[in-house]
């Protein structure tokens, strides 16, 4: 079993930024994808960004240049640099974990304020 917290969500004001993070505890491996997903009111679960423990990064083509994922591979915690927020990146925001078995934590809310 993997726990992931996470942290860091709150309102901001259109253009702001805020970071998140979320640690992974337990039975954690040295090879594994860590990410973000996020789920607006209505919409579907999407991919935010997500890391694998090489270093290859992945983004959304609507964060991309916005937003920044990177880890501390040495406390399994992976953050998300949110600058340039929009009203539309309003969202739960959820961390993934993902080796033989996918993670999920509990979420935390972004509110983006117009």
């Amino acid at each position: 079993q993997v726990q992931l917290v996470e942290s860091g969500g709150g309102l901001v004001q259109t253009g702001g930024s805020l970071r998140l993070s979320c640690a992974a505890s337990g039975s954690t491996g040295s090879i594994n994808v860590m990410g973000w997903y996020r789920q607006a009111p209505g919409k579907q679960r999407e991919m935010v960004a997500e890391m694998h423990s090489s270093g290859r990064g992945n983004y959304a083509d609507s964060v991309k240049g916005r937003f920044t994922i990177f880890r501390e591979s040495a406390k399994n915690t992976v953050y998300l640099q949110m600058n340039s927020l929009k009203p539309e990146d309003t969202a739960v925001y959820y961390c993934n974990y993902r080796a033989v078995y996918n993670y999920w934590g509990k979420g935390t809310l972004v509110t983006v304020s117009s």
